[in-house]
Parts: C-alpha cells; sequence; structure tokens
C-alpha cells in the first residue's frame, strides 16, 4: 500500500530511498526498471533519475530481519511527480505488476535535500 506524505505544492525534488528484497532479481531488473521507463516517457515525465544503486554487502547497525538486497536513490523533480505516476493507470497495469513479481519486499522513503 503507498500512502502518500501531506507535502507542500513546490517543495522541490524529491529522492526515494528504495529498499528492496528480492523475490526475482532478473523480473526486477531487466523488466521492472525499463517498464518504469516506458511509463515515464509515456506520461511525459522528465527529470527522474537513478542517482544511486548498491547492492547491499552487510547490515551495520540493524534489525537482524532487516535483509535488503539493493539499495537505490531515485530523485523526481517533485512529490507531485512521485505520485502522478505512482497513481497513474499506466504504472498500474504496465510496471507495478512487474514490481510486485520481481520483490519479496520492498520500503520507499520519501526524502529531500536539507541545508546542513
Amino acid at each position: 500500500m503507498i500512502k502518500f506524505p501531506e507535502v507542500a505544492p513546490g517543495m522541490g525534488p524529491v529522492v526515494m530511498l528504495n529498499l528492496v528484497k528480492f523475490k526475482d532479481r532478473k523480473i526486477y531488473m531487466e523488466e521492472y526498471l525499463p517498464a518504469f521507463n516506458t511509463v515515464t516517457k509515456e506520461l511525459g515525465v522528465a527529470g527522474v533519475n537513478v542517482r544511486f544503486l548498491g547492492e547491499v554487502v552487510g547490515n551495520i547497525i540493524a534489525d537482524e530481519s532487516d535483509e535488503w538486497d539493493e539499495v537505490l536513490l531515485v530523485e523526481y523533480p517533485s512529490a507531485e511527480v512521485f505520485r502522478k505516476i505512482a497513481e497513474s493507470e499506466l504504472y498500474q497495469t504496465i510496471a507495478n505488476p512487474l514490481r510486485i513479481a520481481g520483490t519479496a519486499e520492498i520500503k520507499l522513503i520519501m526524502t529531500r535535500s536539507i541545508d546542513c
């Protein structure tokens, strides 16, 4: 289930932290990700970029049950763009079934840059 946070319009770019546990890595990498790219193109959405894709090599400070296979950081121009994609009929019919088939578990955490 996707819960969308209440965010202020015009908040700017957001980066989604994706924690992925695979059911079928090949489906996720070779079918879901290309389908996701197709959906963004069909919707006319620009500016969605994978900023980092990495394999988890160990949990340092985490519950033993937190066994993730990969971590992705995906930047979206705005929270509204992420929502537009996630709620679209195209995503729900083309990409989401492949995401479900490829993942045993997934967590998505929406973040935004802060000045430090």
